[in-house]
């Protein structure tokens, strides 16, 4: 029996599905953030960001801007966001189909790391009313795939709509080789990292689960 009013502040359908299957419920609420512009203006702050904090800095500002709404009240609001670091530079979503291409003529054969920001803000009335995050990281190897292969799976439109032009629990799971770290945080959100920000509010896994889950 689910105790707490637990909010997912991410579009992402790859998400959803992670905390359903770990019996996770989660409310969906969208954040309307512009992403180029909160990465501008962090680095106007701070100077040039590392994938990785680019990563945070984004699921930050997408859990703030949630948390913000009267929607969210008396709830523990995630933001999470993904980025894929390879040879040096930070990777999201490709602007097109030919970014998209030219994205794994580079990254096939090699590796990157996957980078997934999570915020947390305990939005609960009796709550600690914290604002907290971590980045989890998982290294990548890609299959050292074809002009062919590269211009069929680009066709299906998914790497369009996931950070690094890949996914690992998708149509893009042939093409990647191997992980060396948490699958889950490759897919979106680390269940372990997102465990263990829980428990530093003193909210258990249990007490976000809604139900029991079913298996095959």
């Amino acid at each position: 029996m689910c105790t707490v009013r637990f909010v997912l502040a991410s579009a992402s359908p790859a998400r959803l599905a992670t905390l359903r299957s770990a019996g996770v419920q989660p409310e969906v609420i969208v954040s309307g953030v512009d992403e180029p512009a909160a990465t501008r203006e962090a680095e106007q702050r701070y100077g040039v960001l590392e994938p990785a904090h680019v990563a945070l800095v984004l699921a930050r500002a997408k859990c703030e801007d949630v948390a913000s709404r009267d929607e969210s009240d008396d709830a523990l609001v995630l933001g999470c966001d993904s980025v894929l670091e390879f040879e040096g530079s930070a990777y999201g979503k490709p602007a097109d189909a030919a970014d998209a291409t030219a994205r794994w003529q580079r990254m096939r054969g090699k590796s990157g790391v996957l980078h997934s920001g999570h915020w947390l803000i305990d939005n609960r009335d009796e709550g600690t009313g914290a604002t907290f995050g971590v980045t989890a990281s998982t290294v990548v190897h890609f299959a050292d795939i074809d002009d062919e292969e590269i211009e069929e799976y680009v066709a299906t439109g998914e790497p369009l709509w996931v950070a690094g032009a890949f996914t690992v629990d998708g149509l893009g799971g042939p093409f990647v080789t191997s992980i060396e770290g948490d699958y889950h945080n490759v897919v979106g959100v680390s269940l372990p990292a997102l465990r263990e920000l829980l428990h530093e509010i003193g909210v258990a896994w249990h007490d976000l689960r809604s139900g029991t889950t079913q298996s095959a």
